[in-house]
């Protein structure tokens, strides 16, 4: 069996912090936003209901 009651040497401290990349989020991150999601629905529900109504009642 391991003998695990030695501590092993800590990780030396980092020197400063890693930086954070700037990287641009693309279009599914955008489309992932529920007010987004929200608004694009109810656009498509009326474009759908106006087709609609051009297509069987006129």
């Amino acid at each position: 069996m391991l003998d695990t009651t030695e501590q092993s040497d800590p990780a030396p401290p980092r020197d400063e912090p890693r930086p954070l990349r700037d990287e641009p989020r693309g279009c599914l991150f955008a489309l992932s936003q529920p007010p987004l999601m929200i608004f694009l629905a109810v656009i498509g529900c009326l474009l759908l209901m106006a087709s609609l109504h051009d297509l069987l009642l006129l």
